[in-house]
């Protein structure tokens, strides 16, 4: 389990750490990188203070392992929330119990609306389906509304509370393709602070997901920290070291990283450890000179000009016309949504910009055909 790796670094000393690297070493690991995965030490020198006095060297390395394992593509996916009933507390977040907002639980019709529009207006044949995390999402209720999406979109993705391996077998014996669950903080003392109450507060059962999934044959698997939260170079460190773990241990499986930074919601805490702009791209670029495989998914959390500036430099998965509140594409556009996203354009205007910047925009990448 990861946890074992993990608590090898319970009393690791970034600071020291930090200070004894050396730019020489930071230029002999850019150099070496792009074969294989770094040794974890190697990784968490790109990640340092010194190493961003590297990040031309470290984008030009980036931009070559890129379009050596991926081309020049981006998939383009949408996110369908379907339910915002929450049994969680959890400090950043819209959607937590102790808000009193108008809770919304699609039912199977409704669902088939949201994805009918989806279908024809947005043109993108992947979907995440999101929903709070809670009991009210019974495997009946998730099974029913796969089924549904599965009509429409070759890819089905979940963002949702937590699952055993049976209970995901079960989806993915119906036709779901991947799962998505940050951890959002990797830090055990710090994610306690911010999950006060619900199951989402058990952070093993948490940390352990991403593997039961795994385990139970999902074709992709995204995992994150929520930056914000811990202190930042650890929390991408942390990350970057799940990733690590997952890619080694589970061949069979495709992960991928997300790089989501605190936005504005209702009620929620502000940012303790803010993360720059400057400080993102390094954290972005150490993950693809570190795992030259692993796919990196841009949200809409981020602006227009920023996004599209982050492409050459190793982005593989980028969100587009994303709407974060429940039944926002179809029926209402008056709920309260789970965080403020920061680039509203459309998919055609997505795949305008990425075609002008000599990118093919991927909108279908996986059809089973039996």
């Amino acid at each position: 389990m990861f946890e074992k790796i993990l608590n090898e670094y319970t009393n690791f000393n970034f600071d020291s750490f930090f200070d004894s690297i050396s730019e020489n070493e930071i230029k002999n690991i850019i150099n070496k990188s792009g074969d294989k995965n770094l040794e974890p030490l190697e990784f968490l020198s790109l990640l340092s203070p010194i190493g961003n006095k590297f990040m031309e060297e470290m984008a030009i390395k980036s931009n070559l392992i890129t379009n050596q394992f991926f081309g020049k593509e981006i998939h383009l996916y949408a996110p369908l929330y379907i339910s915002n009933i929450c049994d969680n507390e959890c400090t950043y977040c819209g959607f937590k119990k102790s808000n009193n907002i108008k809770r919304r639980h699609l039912n199977y019709q409704e669902i088939e609306q949201e994805a009918k529009f989806i279908s024809e207006n947005l043109k993108v044949h992947s979907i995440i389906l999101l929903t709070g995390e809670s009991i009210v999402n019974s495997i009946e209720y998730l099974t029913n509304s796969i089924k549904i999406l599965k009509k429409y979109f070759s890819t089905v993705i979940i963002e949702i509370q937590p699952l055993e391996i049976e209970e995901y077998k079960v989806l993915e014996n119906i036709g779901l393709d991947g799962l998505t669950v940050y951890q959002e903080c990797y830090d055990k003392e710090l994610y306690s602070k911010y999950h006060l109450k619900g199951h989402k507060s058990d952070y093993l059962y948490r940390l352990n997901a991403p593997e039961r999934g795994a385990l139970a044959n999902l074709r992709s698997i995204n995992i994150g920290t929520l930056f914000g939260l811990g202190s930042s170079r650890k929390e991408a460190f942390f990350a970057g070291l799940h990733c690590s773990y997952l890619m080694t241990k589970y061949l069979n499986t495709n992960f991928s990283i997300s790089l989501p930074r605190i936005r504005e919601a209702y009620n929620n805490i502000q940012p303790e450890n803010i993360v720059s702009d400057f400080d993102f791209v390094q954290f972005l670029l150490a993950y693809r000179l570190a795992f030259p495989t692993l796919g990196i998914n841009i949200s809409t959390r981020e602006t227009k000009d920023f996004r599209d500036n982050l492409l050459p430099l190793g982005v593989t998965k980028f969100s587009a016309g994303s709407i974060t509140e429940v039944g926002g594409y179809s029926i209402s556009k008056k709920e309260i949504p789970q965080f403020e996203i920061s680039d509203h354009r459309n998919v055609d205007e997505i795949i305008e910009m990425l075609k002008n910047k000599g990118y093919q925009p991927i909108l279908k990448d996986w059809e089973l055909n039996i």
